[in-house]
């Protein structure tokens, strides 16, 4: 099989390192020559380092696996083609129509969307049924987690073939209905929401946010250096579009804070400052370890993950065991949220959340019906 990369960013490097280590031959594709340049020298880079690490064995056969084209015809002999451009729907519609004019009819034609309708990039194809999104996490040479996302028109059988791949890519896969942020984007809104509503509030400064959720929750990062790490033009911007994707439900509702950052270009650490200060002359702030006040703050945000994750199960957005492997696999969590759910106590989970409803009034705080049930 054929491989084509369409975007050779961050992701669609990644995902161009991954198929290549898998054996294929991949053509990656974008309009921007210096683009090419950086990923073709930053691939090189990395598959050396592996090979001195001694995890592969010839690195320069893996690169000489990989040609970088910016003619978007070159891609015609490919059997499978992943999009990874920017998270722009009517562009994705306008590419993706495109390619239908140059690949055959049996190339399977998949979007790395994060949260964009793959059904309605599949109305822009005539041939719609062969077409799904598989949505990667970064870096994907990395990131074991791949979501499968089959939109209507997607032809059941395709399924089963994908997955056979991404097994053979050494990759885990899980299957998500065709919803706004899927299975791990839409479940862990709350990780960042809920710990900016409790740092605007005032009940707790970020440092000891970030503390409480990693020393006390058992988080890998906190979720103010995680934005920084994402950076707010991807954190933000998918929190903006699961909102709106959600007819404007306010669990999922953006913050001032996040949107001003954005605004004044402090993204985060590849621009020095995010919610954090990374110039080499500032010091980070030092958390409250005050384990009681830490405690209430991850009850709160693990009681509203919990209720992410309940409420996705009671709408089959994915099966139970695909929603704990998504999140422990996709972002890591330090154990499944529904098994949490049971360790902690679904009676306890609900008087948070019940707690939190009556004392604020808001529907951002309504328990699952599942939960309550």
């Amino acid at each position: 099989m054929v491989v084509g990369i369409i975007g050779s960013g961050a992701m669609g490097a990644g995902i161009a390192q991954v198929a290549a280590m898998a054996g294929h031959t991949v053509w990656i594709y974008d309009t921007q020559q210096a683009a090419l340049e950086k990923a073709s020298a930053s691939l090189k880079s990395n598959l050396i380092k592996l090979e001195e690490k001694g995890k592969i064995k010839d690195a320069a056969s893996f690169f000489a696996a990989m040609h970088f084209v910016s003619n978007l015809s070159t891609l015609a002999p490919c059997s499978l083609i992943i999009e990874a451009i920017i998270e722009n729907l009517n562009i994705k519609k306008t590419v993706f129509s495109e390619l239908e004019t140059i690949v055959a009819d049996n190339c399977i034609l998949a979007s790395n969307t994060s949260s964009l309708s793959i059904t309605s990039i599949a109305a822009a194809c005539k041939l719609p049924h062969r077409v799904l999104g598989l949505h990667f996490f970064n870096p994907a040479p990395l990131m074991a987690l791949v979501e499968i996302i089959p939109a209507i028109q997607t032809d059941e059988l395709l399924l089963s073939t994908i997955k056979e791949l991404m097994l053979a890519w050494g990759k885990t896969p899980v299957f998500a209905k065709d919803t706004p942020g899927f299975i791990v984007n839409r479940i862990a809104r709350p990780f960042y929401g809920e710990a900016i509503r409790i740092y605007e509030e005032g009940i707790a400064d970020m440092a000891t946010i970030d503390w409480a959720l990693t020393h006390i929750g058992g988080f890998k990062m906190g979720p103010f250096a995680l934005m920084d790490y994402i950076g707010q033009d991807v954190n933000y911007v998918v929190t903006e579009t699961v909102f709106e994707s959600f007819y404007y439900d306010p669990r999922y509702k953006p913050s001032f804070s996040q949107k001003r950052l954005l605004e004044a270009g402090w993204l985060g650490r590849k621009t020095g400052r995010g919610f954090y200060n990374y110039a080499a002359t500032a010091t980070l702030p030092k958390p409250t370890e005050d384990l009681e006040l830490g405690k209430q703050i991850v009850d709160r945000v693990v009681a509203m993950l919990i209720n992410e994750a309940m409420e996705a199960l009671h709408l089959q957005i994915a099966n139970a065991v695909d929603l704990e492997t998504a999140m422990t696999k996709g972002v890591n969590y330090p154990k499944g949220l529904l098994a949490w759910c049971e360790e902690w106590g679904k009676e306890n989970v609900l008087a948070v959340l019940d707690n939190l409803y009556h004392q604020y009034h808001e529907d951002r705080y309504r328990a699952c019906v599942l939960l309550r049930k």
